[in-house]
């Protein structure tokens, strides 16, 4: 225990000294939303949303956005860069275990990425008088799989790309389309009827859908928490299958 918390206060010194990653997991979810908010038109009620403003549906948004640069931008790359340094092979002649680094690592950008959650939730209720989550339990039960399945996806496009720029290059061509899913371009309350219907069964789509429908006050359908859920516990299969330490 003693030598993880050790592992883990260095990984955050380490982690503290890039201010580029903390600005994307922590910033710009939040950046991103206030430019969306000083839009009017966003700020009054649409009655193609069923009475709602766009900038409510944002702020859900903008929380997953949040883990997906967690999982996608900001953790392969150094997972990466540790393999391809030998560090995590070192680290196994050591009584202090590869798992142990990697399991600082994801607590790490997963604690990041519930801070900017935090912060885009006052944001949005300070400046935008958005209202806060009406069923706090089951946001935070969407937060969570929405979470691990970011970080899930991030470390399995570790392991099947062999380098760090690789993963650098595979991460950003499956963060664009995620982004599209959790509904940053257009929220999936707006996607056309066969769009939506598609969009709600894949990753971030369903867990756009249950923290909206939490934010609503409502526990989120359990078709959408089943479907993150699934989706997390194929993308950890498949990161612990395919994941080489060196």
């Amino acid at each position: 225990m003693s030598a993880s918390t050790a592992v883990l206060r260095a990984e955050l010194r380490l982690f503290l000294r890039e201010p580029f990653s903390l600005f994307w997991i922590v910033g710009f979810p939040t950046v991103l939303l206030t430019i969306l908010g000083l839009i009017p038109a966003f700020r009054e009620p649409d009655p193609g949303l069923g009475g709602s403003r766009v900038i409510d549906l944002y702020v859900p948004v903008n929380v997953l956005l949040a883990m997906i640069m967690a999982g996608l931008q900001a953790l392969p790359p150094v997972l990466s860069g540790y393999r391809e340094r030998g560090i995590l092979r070192r680290m196994s002649t050591t009584p202090v275990r590869p798992a142990s680094l990697l399991a600082a690592q994801i607590a790490l950008h997963f604690a990041a990425a519930l801070v900017s959650a935090l912060l885009v939730v006052a944001v949005g209720r300070i400046a935008f008088d958005v209202a806060l989550p009406g069923h706090p339990a089951g946001y935070l039960v969407a937060l969570l799989l929405g979470a691990l399945g970011a970080l899930a996806m991030g470390a399995a496009v570790t392991a099947v790309a062999p380098t760090t720029k690789a993963t650098t290059v595979l991460g950003s061509v499956v963060f664009f389309p995620m982004m599209f899913l959790a509904g940053v371009w257009v929220p999936v309350q707006a996607m056309p009827g066969p769009l939506r219907s598609v969009v709600e069964y894949l990753p971030f789509g369903a867990a756009s859908q249950a923290l909206d429908r939490a934010a609503e006050g409502g526990w989120p359908d359990w078709t959408h928490l089943g479907v993150t859920a699934a989706w997390a516990a194929v993308l950890v299969a498949a990161a612990v299958r395919w994941f080489r330490w060196e």
